[in-house]
């Protein structure tokens, strides 16, 4: 059998049966077929290579230019004795020489003030809810019941995707779900934004010892709850902050906007020095709350849990002692010009006028799409060159003599898969990074995304245990995961470590921190220090 046939087991995994047109009587059946995501080895773009390397050749100006004007000045200085170079100064007038002296010391000032600041992270928090908010898979569905609000044919559907989920039973979420009433309240919602964002802050302020009137930017996210005035107002006023504090409230982002405003926050502390500023990622699941019975609105229901993280940056050069982390790359991709992705997550109402979260049947094949936009425009910024050699070596082999090669391929086989030999060398991203925090979006996203990129049990399982303990938290995911590795005492000096999530929109976004010291030992507030002992758990 060929290698690229599927074995009757594979392909029934890939189809997916619908009841349409349901009548009296008769009813019909539409079979349409899962998609994956993309095969990354045989669906790489070059145009996107080059925008990684654009990336890489603007950074690195400084670094190609200064080497060569120090070897050009070494050989012209070199040639001469002693004797020479002392009768050649003296040849010059003081003008000429405090001329010389002013350019160089102006030039050196410039480069070192148009340099980029070092962004620094600080510490960061993660909110974990009261023992009270606990449900299990079975008090979930048990709560959804006593709520009235779906039939016993849409619980099925729900516990079906739950059992399928990878998360445990040890979640969170707001107690208002059980009501009979409409949740979607806007006193629901603020009290839900309090709860958990206060008491990531809280705990932020208390481990960094930052008072909360020095905080110069101030960068909230909340994908659904909008209210007015904003979330960040509501934090504000709450803590008493400063008249002029740069404030932001980023809202529609999707679970991948944490990234966002770590790069919006970074944009502000370049343009403003000596400053801390201060990132708040969350979603509300109250608020979100679907009462209908549309399956495709269903699933974020099933999939999405309390959760809030509070993150503390710094451009203050001084403060690189008592920093965690400091950030390297931001890279961030939006497919949003294509209606297919741009409709992919999408808010609206059903058919009884529910207002839900629609998830497109093709998100897994949109998602992948972006995903790998983003990850080949990252490569040049991080991998060794070893692999970017070997990359790009073969992909220039595969534009040059691709064509070719795939023609005589199918003359001898009577195939239109290519020969082995034109296909593109994918890079080991496990020579760029030692940790993976990769948004903990449902268990068979993090499959294929393991499969995909070639990594490991132990690359992928901040994430499945994340997805695990505390279920997909939206935006704040990357930030538990990130807390996973500390309290596994994983975290070591130079450590490099990738957050890449995706969302609505659609947008795929990475993050690259390097560890400027060793974490020896979690915070005593860390979300899993009072069970990493029983991680990871496995069969998940």
């Amino acid at each position: 059998m060929p290698p690229s046939t599927t074995t009757a087991a594979e392909e029934q995994q890939l189809l997916s049966t619908e009841i349409v047109n349901r009548g009296t009587d008769t009813f019909s059946v539409r079979v349409r077929r899962r998609l994956p995501l993309p095969d990354f080895v045989n669906s790489v773009n070059l145009k996107y290579v080059k925008l990684g390397y654009h990336y890489l050749i603007n950074h690195a100006i400084y670094l190609a230019t200064i080497p060569a004007l120090v070897l050009v000045f070494s050989a012209e200085i070199g040639s001469l004795s002693r004797e020479e170079l002392w009768n050649k100064l003296w040849d010059y007038d003081l003008a000429t020489v405090l001329a010389s002296f002013g350019v160089f010391v102006f030039t050196l000032s410039v480069y070192f003030l148009s340099r980029p600041r070092p962004i620094y992270l600080l510490d960061f928090a993660c909110y974990k809810p009261s023992d009270d908010l606990k449900a299990s898979k079975e008090e979930f569905i048990e709560m959804a019941r006593q709520s009235g609000k779906f039939d016993e044919e849409t619980l099925k559907f729900k516990r079906r995707i739950l059992d399928s989920s990878g998360i445990g039973d040890e979640t969170y979420v707001p107690k208002s779900i059980t009501s009979s009433q409409n949740i979607a309240t806007m006193k629901e919602g603020r009290d839900e934004a309090a709860t958990v964002i206060f008491g990531a802050l809280d705990e932020l302020f208390e481990k960094t010892r930052i008072r909360p009137k020095d905080v110069g930017v101030l960068v909230v996210n909340c994908s659904i709850f909008n209210p007015t005035p904003s979330l960040s107002a509501m934090i504000i006023n709450h803590y008493k902050m400063r008249g002029n504090i740069l404030s932001y409230n980023l809202g529609g982002m999707g679970c991948s906007a944490s990234i966002i405003s770590l790069d919006l926050a970074r944009d502000m502390l370049q343009a403003n020095p000596n400053n801390f500023a201060v990132v708040v990622s969350t979603e509300m699941v109250g608020f979100n709350w679907y009462p209908g019975r549309d399956r495709s609105m269903l699933i974020p229901n099933c999939f999405f849990r309390m959760g809030c993280s509070a993150v503390l940056l710094s451009n203050r050069r001084r403060d690189f002692r008592r920093a965690k982390y400091r950030l390297e790359h931001v890279v961030r991709t939006h497919k949003g010009a294509d209606d297919r992705s741009f409709r992919s997550v999408y808010q609206e109402e059903d058919e009884q006028g529910f207002k839900g979260i629609k998830v497109s049947r093709d998100l897994m094949e949109i998602g992948g799409d972006a995903l790998k936009t983003n990850i080949t425009t990252l490569g040049p910024l991080v991998l060794p060159v070893s692999e970017q050699l070997l990359f790009f070596s073969t992909l220039v082999k595969r534009q040059l003599f691709g064509g070719k090669d795939e023609k005589q391929n199918n003359t001898r086989s009577g195939s239109s898969s290519s020969s082995s030999s034109s296909k593109p060398y994918i890079p080991d991203y496990k020579l760029a990074f030692e940790h993976f925090c990769v948004h903990a979006a449902s268990k068979t996203v993090l499959d294929e995304l393991q499969r995909n990129l070639e990594l490991s049990d132990e690359n992928i399982e901040p994430s499945r245990m994340t997805l695990h303990r505390f279920g997909n938290t939206s935006s704040s995911s990357i930030w538990y995961e990130l807390a996973y590795l500390e309290a596994k005492g994983k975290i070591h000096s130079g450590d490099r470590i990738w957050q890449l999530a995706f969302g609505s929109g659609f947008k795929c976004n990475s993050a690259v921190w390097k560890a400027v010291r060793r974490i020896k030992k979690p915070s005593s507030r860390n979300p899993w220090l009072h069970c990493i002992d029983r991680y990871p758990v496995a069969d998940i």
